[in-house]
């Protein structure tokens, strides 16, 4: 079954907040790029899409041989490195699956296969994955409604608690936030939901029985402890903080971070890294985002924007310490001040010394 249409036909729909805020902007995007050449730029070409399957399939095989092979921390390490960032992008895959952004047309088998086999090597649920992320893309700006930003976005604005994200505390603070989430979907999908989950962490718990049998404890600390329990989650936060945290609130045009184009960040995130041009125009596939990038330079000169690089985002957001969701550049370098503001006059951000609000705790 085509997991699309399955998770939004059992759960409770939304406001759309986002797309009831997009206003004059919806025309002016429209008219930046023609008809046809987006017409072409949304053109699903699967081979495209396999050939960077392969091509992590094929890094990942190689990396794991070199890994078990050398002992030395110069040698594995980096390795390591490498397979964390795979295993993290195989949420791009899945992702490109919920955006129908693979086959040119319409197969929902073939999907609901990809979905499954994305979504095992990072441990996720594909259905929630998908819910969670088409209700991101219809509630973006809102602090209810968009999964991400109500219960996933760090409520104490403290160096060492946003530091948690980069370690293997991410894990159950992400689930948590899927727990949380999920209260608001039927009992049939919070059931399937918990039969994926329960399916991934068989297999993860099998090849980690696996590994630990053939390799040892040191190969299994190499090929699998290290790149998923503290690797992904740098991998993780470092995508993420590209995308909502140095917004615009005033500009629905920049409630996504422009990030620079860059063919490192291209290769290790799978081109989500232009996650800015995705919220555009979602169901253009990764690897044409970085043409679309250059198609909408005219607008994004008209709004003022002005691309950040991971560098920029990592040092407002640990050295600065700045708030998520918010203007950086309107605060000066001065840190966080708690505060937000996107047009609506709603409940305002905890201020950086307070816990967590009630309905996290």
């Amino acid at each position: 079954m085509n997991p699309n249409v399955e998770t939004r036909s059992t759960v409770r729909r939304k406001n759309k907040y986002y797309y009831k805020h997009l206003g004059d902007f919806r025309r002016e995007l429209r008219e930046t790029i023609p008809v046809e050449l987006l017409r072409e730029l949304h053109r699903p070409v699967a081979w495209r899409h396999f050939a960077l399957v392969l091509r992590q399939l094929g890094i990942a095989l190689l990396t794991i041989g070199l890994v078990l092979r050398f002992d030395s921390p110069w040698l594995w390490f980096p390795g390591s490195v490498i397979l964390g960032f795979i295993a993290f992008d195989f949420t791009v895959l899945l992702h490109e699956v919920i955006h129908n952004a693979i086959f040119a047309k319409k197969r929902p088998l073939g999907n609901a296969v990809l979905g499954w086999l994305y979504s095992l090597p990072s441990g996720i649920s594909r259905t929630q994955f998908t819910r969670w992320h088409l209700d991101h893309h219809e509630e973006l700006g809102s602090w209810t409604d968009d999964p991400k930003r109500a219960h996933l976005t760090p409520k104490i604005v403290e160096r060492w608690y946003k530091f948690l994200y980069m370690t293997p505390a991410l894990f159950p603070i992400y689930f948590r936030a899927a727990a949380m989430e999920a209260q608001n979907y039927s009992p049939e999908l919070r059931r399937i939901i918990q039969i994926e989950r329960w399916v991934t962490i068989g297999l993860h718990l099998a090849v980690m029985g696996g590994l630990i049998g053939s390799a040892g404890f040191w190969g299994f600390f190499k090929v699998y402890a290290v790149p998923y329990f503290f690797i992904f989650p740098v991998a993780f936060t470092i995508n993420r903080l590209g995308q909502h945290y140095r917004v615009n609130p005033q500009d629905v045009a920049q409630w996504t971070t422009l990030m620079r184009g860059s063919l490192f960040w291209d290769f290790a995130f799978l081109y989500s890294n232009y996650h800015l041009e995705h919220h555009y125009f979602p169901a253009v596939p990764c690897y044409r985002l970085p043409e679309l990038q250059k198609l909408l330079q005219p607008l994004y000169a008209r709004h003022g924007m002005q691309p950040q690089t991971y560098g920029k985002i990592l040092y407002g957001w640990f050295i600065e310490n700045q708030s998520p969701h918010t203007d950086w550049s309107a605060t000066g370098g001065s840190g966080a001040d708690g505060s937000r503001d996107n047009g609506e006059n709603e409940e305002p951000m905890p201020s950086p010394r307070l816990s967590f609000p009630s309905q996290m705790s």
